[in-house]
């Protein structure tokens, strides 16, 4: 009974409240949510194809009120809605075939070079900088023929992608759980690809959920090969979805490893939201990674 009682009287004090003028308390989604004060350590972005449910306009503004303005892989037809927000593209894509036809295979080079030189001069006209780039799959390759193959290839673009300063980024995925038989899947064979290059304007996509299942001690290597690394994405492991408590990798101290480095570029969010209030949980991500 005084139960019952306790929460009569809290509603009608509720009530006597609203009555008098004052404002309901009501939830604040991202949407919402004034600018949040970033530390400005970190340079945040957040990849478009994780938030479907937004049009990429509406990513642009989201982002903005989040508190920052970078959206990874959009290609030339959308960039026009990312400048008119004053948004950076901060990783291009549209230049590479898909992710198992790359230029490890001999069969794609042509295409590949056709598409990256109608691409490259776009990227930098327009200001950017990255332009994504894939391994391919093995079918049955080894590893020094991939290599061998990769740089025959990468050689025919990067003089070009030198002379427009823009930096060819080559994606480390696992071939353990999303992406089987996929080349470039160990940060040896990549660091090799860019020793043999030997080029400024070729770097790695390190990717820290994909590097956790294929190959853990991801401090120690991004300590050790950060000079070939150009860009960073994120994502809970296991499940690809929010960088919070529910998963196994703990995101400050890898993002503090990598500030250390000296790193100048994005660390890019590429979690899938399992929450309902998916820009909340981009938000949180945000703030967990603003070391």
């Amino acid at each position: 009974m005084k139960s019952i009682n306790r929460r009569n009287s809290l509603k009608k004090m509720m009530m006597g409240t609203l009555a008098a003028g004052a404002a309901p308390l009501i939830h604040l989604n991202a949407k919402a949510m004034p600018q949040t004060q970033l530390k400005g350590n970190v340079n945040h972005a957040v990849c478009a194809w994780t938030m479907p449910h937004l049009s990429l306009d509406e990513l642009c503004k989201a982002i903005k009120k989040i508190g920052f303005n970078a959206i990874d892989l959009v290609g030339p037809k959308n960039w026009h809605i990312l400048q008119e927000n004053g948004v950076d593209c901060s990783m291009c894509n549209g230049a590479e075939i898909n992710l198992v036809h790359g230029f490890n295979n001999k069969t794609y080079h042509d295409q590949l070079v056709k598409n990256y030189t109608e691409v490259i001069p776009l990227v930098a006209k327009a200001g950017y900088k990255n332009l994504i780039c894939f391994s391919g799959n093995r079918d049955g390759m080894d590893d020094e023929t991939g290599l061998q193959n990769s740089v025959e290839g990468l050689k025919k673009i990067i003089g070009l992608a030198e002379q427009h300063n823009v930096t060819l980024v080559m994606e480390l995925l696992n071939s353990r759980v999303n992406h089987p038989d996929y080349m470039c899947d160990k940060t040896s064979w990549g660091v090799e690809l860019c020793k043999r290059l030997g080029s400024d304007n070729f770097k790695l996509l390190y990717d820290i959920y994909h590097m956790q299942i294929d190959e853990g001690d991801l401090i120690r290597t991004i300590r050790n090969n950060h000079q070939y690394i150009a860009h960073y994405h994120t994502a809970g492991n296991p499940g690809r979805n929010e960088i919070d408590h529910t998963q196994e990798i703990y995101y400050p101290a890898i993002i503090r490893a990598i500030v250390e480095t000296g790193f100048q570029g994005y660390v890019c969010q590429e979690f899938i939201p399992k929450k309902e209030d998916k820009l909340a949980s981009l938000e949180e991500a945000i703030r967990i990674c603003d070391v």
